[in-house]
């Protein structure tokens, strides 16, 4: 059925038979822009309800340091980003790394210090950021000058309510130098409860930790008829207990006036840390890094200006997108949009990449996917079409002439329905010009059988 027969029908063509209004390129932007809407509006509602807006925090007791800072980053965050942050207040860093573990606790992020989690307990824990010195304090009220920990066997000591953090800092100290409830009162008094039952002579020596600003620390400080311990054997203990540093406050270095401390004290001590679970979203660590780096980035009694906050390992694991926001500062976005806005584009983007990789195969495929469509409804007569002119050309004797062209005019109806796009209209019109060839095909047997004077049956 190749080429044009000679004498062949002129094909009609009617004006409602092809869709003009349907142009390919029309088609695929159609789409595109559908599924980006669907897209946009889907991603909208998931992107809206995942942007975290508040985030809760661990401190410790209300008269301690982690209190007093909680209230700080409150403030700044609000302000920044407009995340909220809420306090769970606790009885220390012990319980709060029990509250950063259980997922179930509602708890996101905490306060910790070194010497709380063993280097092989980490699990999930990382640490966002290191933030200052938390310096051992030892005051006591013995005549004499005491310089070692086991100065303190057989004496009454306040160590830390269960759960502090200082109670999980001295711990293994005391164990190490011989000294525990068999030889010595240990009892569970933190913070002001602790330096007031040492003013009060309830017991010998209390164990603080913390800054200097620290309520119970400062009152001890500038009570003269307490003593500070100075460690002469501070370098064997940072050797033996990794969280450990050796810090030096210089005398007057509290207060110049007041000579205090009188001479020059070695202590031990560690440094406070921002701890979350692993995963929690970049967005809030960027946050609470600006914060910290605001916060903390001062000079301290112990601290350089500008040494904190770092990402230098202390006994956890460093978060990698706290590191990351360190070395690199925060990313393009967040730099000059709002948080929200910045957190929804990058989030948006997260989502997109993958949503690409499907929707442009098949956009690419969407001009195949219509070809197939449109050619099918074509080619689907053409096999009851060739059926026909093979039997047309082979038949012999007694011909079905009419049966034939009732065949034709059914197929050429239903060619004629067929809507196609302006580009494949060709595909039409050609089905319609085989149609017309095996017509000639079936008169010029019909005209032959007449000539011949043989009656055709019908």
């Amino acid at each position: 059925m190749s080429g044009r027969r000679r004498g062949a029908q002129p094909i009609r063509v009617r004006s409602g038979h092809l869709d003009l209004r349907s142009p390919p390129p029309a088609a695929r932007w159609a789409l595109l822009i559908a599924a980006s809407i669907a897209v946009a509006i889907l991603g909208a509602w998931f992107l809206q309800s995942t942007i975290p807006r508040r985030i809760v925090v661990a401190s410790g007791l209300t008269d301690g340091m982690y209190h007093e800072l909680v209230q700080r980053y409150r403030e700044l965050v609000a302000r920044e980003a407009g995340v909220t942050v809420e306090e769970r207040v606790t009885g220390g860093a012990d319980e709060n790394e029990k509250l950063l573990r259980d997922r179930h606790s509602g708890v996101d992020v905490a306060f910790l210090h070194g010497g709380v989690v063993g280097p092989s307990d980490s699990g999930s824990l990382v640490m966002l950021s290191a933030l200052y010195y938390e310096p051992l304090w030892i005051f006591y009220r013995d005549g004499g000058a005491l310089t070692q920990l086991d100065d303190l066997r057989y004496r009454r000591l306040a160590v830390g309510s269960p759960g502090s953090g200082v109670r999980a800092f001295i711990e293994p100290l005391l164990a190490a130098n011989g000294i525990d409830e068999s030889n010595s009162e240990l009892l569970p008094l933190t913070n002001i409860a602790a330096l007031r039952a040492l003013q009060a002579g309830k017991v010998d020596a209390a164990f603080l930790l913390g800054p200097v600003r620290s309520p119970a620390i400062w009152q001890a400080l500038h009570d003269e008829d307490l003593k500070l311990m100075s460690l002469t054997r501070a370098d064997a203990y940072t050797r033996n207990f990794p969280a450990l540093v050796k810090l030096t406050l210089p005398p007057g270095t509290v207060d110049l006036d007041l000579r205090i401390p009188p001479q020059e004290v070695t202590l031990i001590g560690t440094k406070a840390m921002l701890v979350a679970r692993d995963g929690l979203p970049p967005a809030i660590i960027n946050v609470l890094l600006d914060a910290a780096r605001q916060l903390h980035g001062g000079q301290g009694y112990f601290e350089a200006a500008g040494e904190f906050p770092n990402t230098v390992r202390v006994d956890l694991p460093v978060s990698e997108d706290a590191d990351r926001h360190y070395r690199f500062g925060p990313s393009l976005l967040h730099r000059y949009l709002p948080f929200f806005v910045a957190t929804y584009i990058e989030r948006l983007i997260v989502l997109l990449i993958p949503l690409l990789f499907l929707i442009v195969p098949a956009v690419n495929m969407l001009p195949q996917l219509i070809r197939w469509r449109v050619r099918s409804r074509i080619y689907r007569w053409y096999g009851e079409l060739t059926l026909l002119e093979r039997e047309v050309g082979t038949r012999s004797g007694a011909l079905p002439i009419e049966r034939w062209l009732a065949d034709l005019d059914r197929i050429a109806q239903a060619a004629e329905r067929i809507r196609t796009p302006v580009s494949y209209a060709s595909e039409s019109y050609t089905l319609r010009e085989h149609i017309g060839f095996v017509r000639q095909a079936v008169m010029a047997k019909a005209q032959g059988l007449a000539a011949k004077g043989t009656g055709a049956a019908t």
